[in-house]
């Protein structure tokens, strides 16, 4: 049986190319790169997409893939543009697009955490756009895309843990949100959800994130705790004087036991070399 074609958008960041790695053994799978000179320029697989000059189009006609999956980032405007193409694309062709998005499309609503059915309301750019590309795709017909919201994500080689690597060893302060709940994820646990959701075509909005709730601190500590011996500085930073709460919890788009997981779990991976 010929395998089902993948392209990710997005595929050399952090997310994008974590989700490769997860697929490439069991899909023909697809990335996009955006740094000439990268060293994914020599991989057959791999097509340079600049999304501020480029259209999406021809590496679509090229590939002609069965599962887009959009880990897009950077200019806010072209990527309007790029998603409006491919929703042009997916809706005269058999393919399906699951789109990473975020906690931030509810980043209005602090005094609770969100479920997929709730309505979005954001107070950043980045929510915005998030919302803007997601109305977009909930036009399509309902087996054609999956949203995926995401919340905060901590790997051992995500941006934010060697963010925090980098300022230790420069004993410089980490900022930590004492009134901020939220909940978590690593590129682990959400390659292989998005594994699951792909095997299974599911469509939909799912909440992928730790099923249970966390202050910003107090989860930031732990994973410190887990680096070594070293003394961080930490900076509390209070946006707010009340709890708040940036957490997208799942009710109806329910994975199956194996593929949930709690914030410990998430912390307990953090071997920080």
């Amino acid at each position: 049986m010929e395998k089902k074609k993948v392209l990710i958008l997005g595929g050399s960041g952090f997310l994008g190319n974590a989700i490769y790695k997860e697929l490439c053994n069991y899909f023909d799978t697809y990335g996009t790169y955006f740094n000439a000179r990268s060293s994914f320029e020599n991989n057959q697989q791999f097509f340079r997409f600049n999304h501020e000059e480029d259209d999406i189009y021809d590496i679509l006609e090229n590939v002609k893939p069965q599962i887009i999956i959009s880990a897009l980032r950077g200019n806010f405007a072209a990527q309007i543009v790029t998603h409006q193409h491919l929703v042009e694309y997916i809706g005269q062709r058999n393919c399906k697009l699951y789109f990473l998005s975020s906690a931030n499309v509810f980043d209005a609503y602090s005094k609770y955490p969100s479920y997929e059915n709730d309505k979005t309301l954001s107070e950043s750019i980045y929510g915005r756009l998030k919302i803007k590309i997601e109305n977009m795709l909930m036009r399509l017909p309902k087996d054609k895309t999956g949203i995926l919201r995401i919340p905060m994500v901590f790997g051992n080689q995500s941006p934010r843990v060697r963010e925090m690597k980098n300022l230790i060893l420069n004993n410089e302060p980490i900022e930590v949100f004492p009134n901020l709940i939220l909940n978590v994820t690593n590129d682990d646990k959400l390659t292989q959800q998005i594994h699951y959701l792909i095997n299974r075509n599911k469509t939909g909005i799912f909440h992928l994130g730790s099923t249970d709730l966390v202050h910003h601190e107090d989860f930031v500590k732990e994973v410190l705790e887990r680096v070594g011996k070293f003394n961080p500085i930490i900076k509390r930073v209070y946006t707010t004087n009340e709890d708040r709460y940036l957490a997208v919890l799942p009710k109806s788009n329910l994975l199956p036991k194996n593929l949930r997981f709690t914030y410990q779990e998430i912390i307990d991976h953090h071997i920080i070399k």
